[in-house]
């Protein structure tokens, strides 16, 4: 399926439903039984870069761009951990610069071992509460292409949780892309917030 057929099948369907979490699912906002939440690190980069490669589904950064995130962008991203410290997800943003109250999630990516689990529920979560607490917090966005139904369900599930509305535009349509072949990234956006 071309990405323009894609993008048009995506705009005449509702949001995906969402299944009734488990006991697994509805972990607090900073941990789950196996991970726990924490502000990513620069020798978390690696590990990072390993995720989003190992995922299948996200454009893959340089090496690099991974370890300035966990130094420079720390306070707006999230690492989950096991229970022996080492990184199992992460979700990286920043806060926009002309809407400070707005989260932009760039990334979210789970190890295989760990997902359904709601370690990506758990990641959404604890970011935007600590962001809420240390900087103020009153949206969260995301771009979505229209293929990835896991994004569109994390995004969903997060928005029913914090009793948000979740609404949907094209952001960038795929000629905008330079390189060809990238599907149109779709802007969710969710929102009031309140914490």
């Amino acid at each position: 399926m071309t990405a323009d057929a894609e993008l048009a099948r995506y705009r005449k369907t509702p949001p995906p439903t969402l299944s009734t979490p488990t006991a697994s699912s509805r972990s607090t906002s900073t941990s789950t039984s196996t991970t726990f939440i924490d502000r990513p690190r620069p020798g978390d980069g690696p590990l990072l870069w390993r995720l989003a490669r190992d995922s299948g589904t996200l454009d893959l950064n340089s090496s690099y761009s991974y370890l300035l995130w966990c130094r420079d962008f720390a306070g707006t991203s999230a690492v989950a951990r096991d229970s022996s410290g080492h990184a199992v997800g992460f979700v990286s943003g920043y806060l926009r610069p002309d809407s400070p109250g707005t989260l932009l999630v760039w990334q979210v990516a789970v190890d295989e071992s760990v997902r359904g689990l709601g370690v990506a529920g758990a990641l959404l979560d604890g970011l935007s509460a600590r962001v809420a607490a240390e900087h103020g917090l009153s949206s969260l966005e995301a771009t979505v292409s229209p293929g990835n139904l896991a994004s569109q369900r994390l995004f969903a599930s997060y928005a029913a949780r914090h009793g948000a509305t979740l609404t949907r535009e094209v952001l960038f349509a795929a000629e905008e892309f330079p390189d060809g072949g990238h599907a149109p990234e779709v802007l969710h956006r969710i929102g009031p917030l309140h914490f």
